[in-house]
């Protein structure tokens, strides 16, 4: 896999059957080692470490239901009362962040209400704070601190 312009740390891989899986710490299992999820890995450690947020308070791949739809959001974080309070969209390393991509996270975002929505492919990262009283939002330059 390629280097991420995210923090590196020590994770674990594993082979089976000719495919690297690698050790997520929320779901506590291996999951196949795609480039998505080399991202969403890279992305829960910088959470985690460098932003103080609980593992408990993260959900990874939750469903959620959109104009009938079922869709999965890639991690949300809630706060300590339990309300969403980030989104974060992951991309494929090799997939550009674009409108398209923003889009996306803010349509999961009309039903997870959170004020903080993030969309990164661990080469660039975007962050939003969202203002849902007057349906506008603006990018800001670092993620919101855990401990919330």
């Amino acid at each position: 896999m390629v280097n991420l312009n995210l923090p590196s740390y020590t994770y674990k891989t594993k082979e089976i059957e000719g495919k690297t899986y690698i050790f997520d710490i929320i779901r506590k299992k291996y999951l196949v080692l795609t480039p998505e999820e080399w991202v969403r890995q890279h992305f829960i450690n910088l959470l985690i470490t460098h932003y103080g947020f609980s593992k408990n308070l993260l959900r990874l791949e939750g469903g959620l239901a959109y104009n009938r739809l079922q869709k999965r959001t890639d991690i949300v974080v809630f706060d300590k009362d339990g309300s969403p309070f980030l989104l974060v969209e992951c991309k494929a390393f090799d997939v550009p962040i674009n409108q398209a991509v923003v889009e996306q996270a803010s349509r999961y975002n009309l039903t997870m209400k959170c004020p903080f929505v993030v969309v990164t492919n661990g080469i660039n990262t975007f962050c939003f704070k969202i203002n849902f009283d007057n349906g506008t939002f603006i990018q800001i330059k670092d993620l919101p601190k855990g401990n919330n």
